[in-house]
């Protein structure tokens, strides 16, 4: 559907100018290895669906700071299909808003207990689930006072190379949404509206974690909008 994609060159999102293709895609035909492969395996990329400890290595015992979260949704094709044994890797801010990476020097305190990457994979009816802390916002200097929206960056591989995704989920009510470059690249408002995961009653464990829907669709008319 015409602006459920974002362009890729949106002026005001100012790095898309330097890395947008100068020529027209090339259309060509899916082969076996675009349809068919590659394939990814839990017991060679393990799971961690938990993203509020961070321990092993350097890091001490404890648990990460801010508001718990449970997100969870299903992915499926452009015919409502679940798909099945998809592999979603995850990574975002801590709750202070600052990335567990050194290129990020954003005057927000790191957390020792959070590293802020995971991987899940969906199930036979094409769910996941994972435990996260809501991440905070960040300025990023695209613009004058620029601040991204609370957002966790998702990359799905599917049965395929073409059913490759990469996106990000983002929270509603977030009063930043509406001054975003990045997430109002996407033209259209109903595929925006795809992008923002909702508060769930249902998902919500008492005393413990808020919870939040996010549904992914893979390809077709109602694809969930790339965002890099």
């Amino acid at each position: 559907m015409d602006g459920s994609q974002p362009a890729y060159d949106t002026p005001g999102y100012r790095s898309t100018g330097l890395r947008a293709p100068l020529h027209a895609p090339v259309d060509f035909a899916l082969g076996l290895t675009e349809a068919r492969g590659p394939r990814f395996s839990p017991a060679h990329f393990p799971p961690l669906a938990d993203l509020t400890h961070a321990e092993g290595g350097e890091a001490p015992k404890g648990e990460a700071l801010g508001q718990r979260i449970i997100v969870a949704g299903r992915v499926s094709d452009e015919d409502g299909r679940a798909v099945a044994g998809a592999m979603i890797e995850l990574w975002q801010a801590n709750a202070a808003g600052r990335y567990h990476h050194p290129t990020d020097q954003h005057d927000a305190p790191l957390d020792p207990h959070f590293r802020g990457a995971g991987r899940v994979f969906t199930d036979p009816r094409g769910e996941y689930r994972f435990l996260t802390v809501r991440p905070g916002s960040y300025p990023w200097r695209n613009h004058e006072n620029a601040w991204r929206p609370s957002h966790i960056h998702f990359s799905l591989f599917g049965p395929g190379f073409a059913q490759r995704l990469i996106t990000q989920m983002y929270f509603e009510g977030d009063p930043l949404l509406s001054y975003d470059p990045i997430f109002n690249s996407v033209p259209d408002r109903a595929a925006r509206e795809r992008l923002v995961a909702r508060f769930e009653i249902g998902l919500t464990e008492p005393e413990w974690a808020l919870g939040y829907r996010f549904d992914i669709v893979l390809r077709g008319r109602r694809e969930t909008p790339q965002e890099g």
